[in-house]
């Protein structure tokens, strides 16, 4: 594994292609993204949703589509709609907080758990790393969590379940992973998490629709999220373990715009740096978003962010080995190829989480029809199999 580990860093960490800008997609192109939103809205994936496409330089492609949630009356989806974007809250805002705190010299990836966490200083636990909770290879497996002190539960649970696969070198995606290192930030930093990503990284880099909780102002720019029940939630996270933690958690709750994304996105591109505010260090982001743990060739993660494995869908075909994203349940998704100049950004009032494959298929074709108008011409796949 340390080989693949080596070539897989060697890859990543390699000078990026040419910065130039890439032409606006053709209007051909800018059709079949159409056609592939229009399809998912007539099949009931989703009620709407927005698409952005961009580079370094900024967006080269954003437009809105269908209604902004399941009532059929509501209004039509807005360019600045705001979604609840679920587990892109894992990477936009925990994964940097506590890379943030690293470089501030106030933790360490590598030190133990029980460090922060007193509860894992067993025989069994206490060679659970930080970064076992960021590669999801902790050994930690979600669990029912209840009121009144969900937080207190996730973190004695956590260190008494026995761990599923050996740490270190299986993976298993948990959110309860994200939930600690969620309160690990106000640990840390004596501030809460959505106080800290807000002064490091929101306000700087101008993301001024992102945030937990968001307020009432702007409830009609917020689109709804679809319960179990067919009852919709504004404003509120989807996630349970969410709501229970007020809102406010490592691993869902964050409210955002794809216009922000684009913003945060940009910023991973040009080092951690967007319009002249730094708000990481090169090396930092070099560092999250290089292979930190692969799994026979199945699984390779970064710092909190996917870099392949089963829920690689948007990377599509055609994005370079050094991509990387992440996705939501709700809904949403990213991915980032920092050697191509091109990122993706999905949005979704999403109405189908049975029929996941063809979600996935959905994010996997908007990536391809990206990198076949945006890449260098030599690059550019052919997208076949859409819709």
């Amino acid at each position: 594994m340390r080989h693949l580990l080596l070539v897989l860093l060697l890859i990543f960490v390699s000078p990026a292609a040419s910065s130039a800008v890439p032409p606006s997609p053709p209007l051909s192109v800018i059709m079949d993204i159409d056609l592939l939103m229009e399809h998912a809205i007539s099949q009931r994936l989703i009620a709407g949703g927005v698409v952005l496409i961009g580079a370094r330089s900024g967006p080269l492609f954003q437009r809105a589509y269908g209604r902004m949630s399941a009532d059929p009356l509501s209004p039509a989806m807005r360019i600045d709609a705001i979604f609840d974007v679920a587990s892109l809250t894992k990477v936009v805002a925990t994964t940097s907080a506590v890379m943030k705190l690293a470089e501030e010299g106030k933790i360490s990836v590598e030190e133990s758990v029980a460090a922060w966490f007193p509860e894992f200083g067993t025989e069994a636990k206490k060679g659970v790393l930080l970064r076992h909770l960021l590669t999801h290879t902790s050994g930690i497996a979600d669990f029912p969590l209840l009121l009144p002190d969900p937080l207190h539960q996730a973190v004695e649970g956590g260190a008494l379940h026995p761990a599923r696969g050996e740490v270190g070198n299986s993976f298993c995606y948990a959110d309860l992973n994200f939930i600690l290192l969620g309160d690990l930030v106000q640990r840390a930093s004596g501030v809460p998490l959505d106080r800290y990503v807000a002064e490091r990284f929101f306000i700087p880099l101008g993301m001024v629709d992102t945030f937990f909780t968001p307020p009432l102002a702007i409830r009609s720019r917020l689109s709804p999220t679809l319960l179990s029940d067919g009852g919709l939630l504004t404003g509120e996270p989807q996630d349970l373990h969410a709501r229970q933690l007020g809102g406010v958690a490592g691993h869902a709750g964050l409210f955002s715009t794809a216009t922000d994304l684009a913003r945060f996105c940009r910023m991973l591109m040009n080092g951690g740096e967007l319009e002249g505010r730094r708000v990481l260090t090169e090396r930092t982001v070099a560092e999250m978003t290089a292979p930190r743990y692969a799994e026979g060739g199945k699984v390779v993660r970064g710092l909190g962010w996917d870099i392949a494995s089963p829920y690689s869908a948007p990377r599509g075909h055609g994005f370079s080995v050094g991509s990387f994203g992440h996705t939501g349940y709700s809904g949403g998704s990213i991915w980032i190829d920092p050697r191509q100049d091109l990122f993706v950004v999905l949005l979704t009032a999403r109405l189908d989480f049975r029929h996941v494959v063809d979600f996935n298929r959905l994010r996997r074709d908007l990536s391809t029809l990206a990198v076949t108008c945006l890449a260098p011409s030599g690059e550019r796949p052919a997208p076949a199999g859409l819709f």
